[in-house]
């Protein structure tokens, strides 16, 4: 069983901040603990926008506090995110958000992240994986 708050992981290895300057993640639950997806707390600065192409790895976002725009860049949609909004990026769309107020939310990776990806030029977290 594993035990763990976000107060426990804050300014360690675990607390990733985006070299963009436009978010921070509390990644409690990374593929080196083997249960198959990654589990985070992110928070999108007010103000920012981020653009974001997961093509490794499916999400499941849920805004806790805070609203912001999404926008499905494939497609021009656009879906305004509040608490208590669920986003599943299923087809590994690329997307970009602007959050309107600082937006917290709780995401799950399939396959899980390692905590080390930040996004690349395309907006992509590299596939990365944990020795056995």
């Amino acid at each position: 069983m594993i035990v763990r708050s976000f107060k426990d992981i804050e300014n360690t290895e675990r607390h990733v901040r985006a070299k963009s300057g436009t978010w921070e993640s509390k990644r409690i639950v990374l593929a080196k603990e083997r249960v198959g997806f990654s589990l985070h707390e992110t928070v999108l600065y007010a103000g920012t926008e981020t653009s974001m192409w997961y093509a490794n790895h499916i999400e499941a976002v849920l805004c806790v506090e805070g609203e912001a725009e999404l926008t499905n860049d494939e497609t021009g949609e656009t879906h305004w995110i509040e608490p208590g909004t669920m986003y599943l990026l299923d087809g590994h769309e690329r997307h970009t958000m602007r959050p309107k107020t600082d937006f917290r939310c709780v995401c799950v990776f399939n396959p899980p992240v390692t905590g080390r990806e930040d996004h690349d030029a395309n907006g992509v977290y590299p596939l990365l994986t944990e020795e056995a």
